[in-house]
């Protein structure tokens, strides 16, 4: 069942796509401003975000901006503008698709169902991912999930995605260019939008950059993730 963010300032349209949504038997939440929808992207796990562009806090295209930096989920943006420069600005800032209004629910139903195939499709045919540890973490690509030392961790989509890329090459550095391409699928890009993930995922690891267990940046070179060192006279 695909959960939905309807991100929608009209009452009237965010209560029509809702119903129409449920009907279809799409899981949905809603929120009426930008900053509304970043909390529940960070929060809570989407299959696709319907995006309106007049926002009352915030114009939708730089919702969109901030909304990528966070998260790689599906956007399809629904507005009344129809302007071609602005679409294809839109498309290249990372949206997936782009509806405009006056549009049926039919027709966003077709647009989400073609979204979801291309995303759920572009890892058909790979063997299934295999259950990565590296010391106390363990973290399953197949189902997201990521556990530290038996207890799970509640990550956000682009966390467990930064995390996973890491522990695949464990005591690897990463050059910073490497995970925005592989981690934000971006060529190039903003390092602070790196450190800001960072930080995130070292305080639900229980550490801090001055005092690292697991996440170690190495100064104009990149980030390694490896197990932490055994403290002399303890165990292996």
């Amino acid at each position: 069942m695909p959960s939905v963010l309807v991100v929608e300032d009209d009452q009237f349209v965010r209560s029509a796509l809702i119903r129409h949504l449920t009907e279809a038997s799409h899981t949905v939440r809603s929120v009426g401003t930008a900053l509304e929808a970043l909390r529940e992207v960070a929060h809570f796990r989407f299959d696709v975000v319907v995006l309106d562009l007049g926002l009352p806090d915030l114009d939708g295209a730089e919702a969109l901006k901030m909304l990528r930096s966070i998260t790689d989920v599906p956007v399809i943006i629904a507005t009344a503008r129809d302007d071609e420069a602005e679409i294809v600005r839109l498309l290249n800032d990372g949206a997936d698709d782009y509806l405009t209004k006056p549009f049926s629910v039919e027709h966003l139903s077709a647009r989400m169902a073609a979204v979801l195939r291309r995303t759920r499709g572009a890892g058909a045919g790979a063997p299934p991912p295999r259950v990565l540890q590296v010391g106390g973490l363990s973290i399953d690509p197949l189902r997201r999930q990521a556990e530290l030392d038996g207890t799970a961790l509640d990550l956000t989509r682009r966390e467990f995605d930064l995390l996973a890329f890491l522990a695949g090459r464990p005591g690897v550095v990463v050059p910073r260019r490497e995970l925005l391409a592989e981690v934000w699928k971006q060529s190039y890009g903003d390092d602070q939008t790196i450190d800001v993930h960072l930080s995130w995922l070292r305080r639900k690891l229980g550490e801090t950059a001055a005092r690292p267990r697991y996440l170690h940046t190495l100064r104009g070179v990149g980030v390694k993730l490896e197990p932490p060192a055994t403290a002399p006279g303890q165990p292996a």
